[in-house]
């Protein structure tokens, strides 16, 4: 999808614009998609742009990795109204542990935005957390946690449908 930012700039604009109703200083997004995606919003109204690194965990379970803001940006986060953003959430485990982070550096989250938003978690996330979520669309998305899910629990394999 960034391959081309051209062919992508309407759709960074319409959501920077939706963004930039909260007041945001920094817009920040886990790498990779929601880091280019931070980049070209941060670009597109002015404002500082930080990233957030993808670090294997060692946690097992649904949410095993971290992200992390780089030790020469974080310090300079306190404070600061930040937008969250990805290119897409479903489950939204990256905008979670980048959120993590975030407040770890004190940072004030004012927002979370995507240009997708596929199924109720990412919904679901943000009100938990008292933040808006902006997006261009909603698509449906089905997805279980393993224990709820029949073909776990019966041994079956995926398959392609």
């Amino acid at each position: 999808m960034f391959g081309r930012p051209a062919a992508l700039r309407p759709f960074v604009t319409e959501l920077a614009g939706r963004v930039a109703g909260h007041g945001v200083d920094t817009v920040c997004g886990p790498l990779n998609g929601g880091a280019f995606l931070a980049e070209l919003m941060a670009l597109e109204l002015g404002v500082n742009f930080v990233f957030a690194e993808r670090i294997l965990g060692q946690r097992a379970g649904l949410f095993p990795v971290d992200y992390r803001i780089p030790l020469a940006l974080s310090a300079a986060l306190r404070g600061k109204r930040v937008a969250i953003v990805d290119d897409a959430i479903s489950m939204g485990s990256a905008v979670r542990a980048t959120i993590a982070d975030l407040e770890t550096c004190q940072a004030t989250l004012v927002v979370i935005g995507a240009l997708i938003v596929m199924g109720p978690a990412g919904s679901e996330f943000a009100a938990a957390k008292g933040l808006p979520l902006e997006r261009l669309t909603d698509l449906p998305l089905r997805a279980w946690l393993p224990a709820e899910c029949q073909l776990c629990a019966s041994g079956s394999a995926v398959a392609d449908p």
